[in-house]
């Protein structure tokens, strides 16, 4: 008899019932969906790739929670919404926003394995047609749902060529060897203030109440707000080369900055809120790109399928004059600083003791009460450099959203064919989508501007 698979400690997490986080990924389409060989690839291209895809999750007499492979009834996991026919872009647009919001709303329900695919056969102002798939996060991290989406997908001129990436190298992770006395001292000070800050924001001091953040209870089930945008990577690349910085920096820059504007043009005495941080996704694997799907699935892999990332807490820089590339390099002080303590394998390890003193639900409480503390999260991937098609169908772009979280406001971005695409999920009655995606828009705009003359 197989044995079960143990469902990671994030995955348990993941589906307590205090939090239950799940990935809405939208594939646009360059030409009219064709979904007549939907069941087919869902059998012979998707369900093979991982275990999980056709599994449930149950506990054992023990309380443990294990993975159990059951027969897939496909048809449950195919939505197809019908919006009407007739009827303009602008139309389906809003109606997709709307839909997008009730998915995020919609847990997946446990009894069958946790997916779906939404089929969007109307165009919209992007494309012509939209597919959906909503995912729970205990399947995964971003790295290893988009390993999976990747492995269904083909290069659109030539599917017998592999689809390539910007470079992933990671920093040296051997920095701190010959660091003398004086530049260890300082980080061990580092480590220490920043684990404890981290704990102090994750249990008893809440970020202030601003114009994106309510602080309320239960916001995770309130309806949201998808929005986009799209900056151009080689622009990106021109501040980051002036600067002297990274692309993560730049980006962390033009988002921080945006958010401050926001918070400044909706209410002036918050603009600099001192309490406003940002839990910004830091993936844990030492890695230089993508692995393919056997490869992570190995026991021994060097890129694990699985959750394998941490939190940084990220304090908002102020605005203090008016000068962008002052707040650019201060946003990348503050996340330098953070990245280069010990906090966050210290943080690892706090949650390690918890589960194996108290047991996952309590570490569940505890993740929830990081990100409900916080006043936003910002996570990202990294997309092939050339089109995608999938089963012959162009994709024209794609983006992401991380729903279920505890946060009137996440950010996400990947980059696709020389582009970032970045959406933003706002809770609807607090904050004004279009005036914040027009905050981050003209924060890219200025800090373009003063960076390459």
């Amino acid at each position: 008899m197989e044995e079960a698979e143990p469902v990671s400690p994030t995955g348990q997490y993941f589906t307590s019932s205090v939090i239950s986080v799940s990935v809405i990924c939208v594939l646009e389409t360059q030409d009219p969906i064709d979904d007549s060989h939907t069941i087919s690839l869902l059998t012979h291209l998707f369900l093979p790739i991982n275990p999980r895809f056709s599994s449930v999750m149950e506990k054992d007499k023990n309380g443990k929670k294990h993975w159990r492979k059951v027969q897939v009834k496909l048809q449950e996991h195919i939505k197809v919404p019908n919006f009407g026919a007739g009827e303009s872009p602008g139309f389906y647009e809003d109606c997709l926003t709307d839909y997008l919001s009730k998915m995020a709303r919609d847990e997946l329900p446990l009894s069958r394995p946790l997916w779906e695919i939404h089929i969007i056969k109307y165009p919209t102002k992007n494309a012509a047609g939209n597919l959906v798939f909503k995912l729970h996060h205990s399947l995964g991290d971003g790295f290893s749902l988009m390993g999976a989406l990747l492995s269904c997908l083909q290069r659109a001129d030539n599917p017998q060529i592999p689809l390539t990436f910007p470079n992933l190298n990671p920093p040296n992770q051997t920095l701190h060897t010959h660091d003398n006395f004086c530049s260890k001292l300082v980080r061990v000070i580092n480590t220490v203030t920043d684990f404890g800050w981290s704990l102090l924001k994750s249990s008893v001091l809440e970020d202030d109440k601003t114009p994106v953040r309510s602080g309320d209870d239960g916001v995770e089930f309130r309806p949201i707000t998808i929005t986009t945008l799209t900056f151009s990577l080689d622009q990106i690349k021109q501040i980051k080369n002036n600067l002297h910085l990274s692309i993560n920096d730049v980006i962390c820059g033009v988002v921080f900055l945006g958010v401050r504007e926001y918070m400044k043009a909706m209410k002036q005495e918050q603009r600099n809120a001192e309490s406003t941080t940002a839990l910004v996704l830091l993936n844990t694997r030492n890695i230089s790109g993508y692995r393919s799907i056997p490869e992570m699935i190995k026991p021994d892999a060097e890129s694990p399928w699985g959750n394998q990332f941490a939190f940084l807490h990220v304090p908002l820089p102020q605005i203090t004059n008016a000068n962008p590339l002052n707040f650019v390099h201060k946003a990348n002080t503050l996340i330098k600083k953070k990245r280069n303590s010990g906090a966050v394998p210290l943080t690892g390890k706090l949650l390690d003791a918890v589960r194996n003193w108290r047991g996952p639900e309590v570490t569940a409480r505890y993740i929830h009460s990081t990100l409900k503390n916080s006043s936003m999260t910002i996570s990202n991937v990294i997309g092939p450099v050339e089109q995608m098609a999938l089963s012959n169908q162009p994709i024209k772009g794609f983006y992401f959203m991380v729903v279920g979280v505890p946060q009137s406001l996440t950010i996400t971005m990947v980059s696709y064919k020389g582009e970032l695409r970045v959406a933003v999920g706002t809770e609807n009655g607090l904050i004004d989508a279009p005036k914040l995606k027009s905050c981050i828009q003209n924060a890219f705009d200025i800090i373009f501007k003063a960076a390459v003359p």
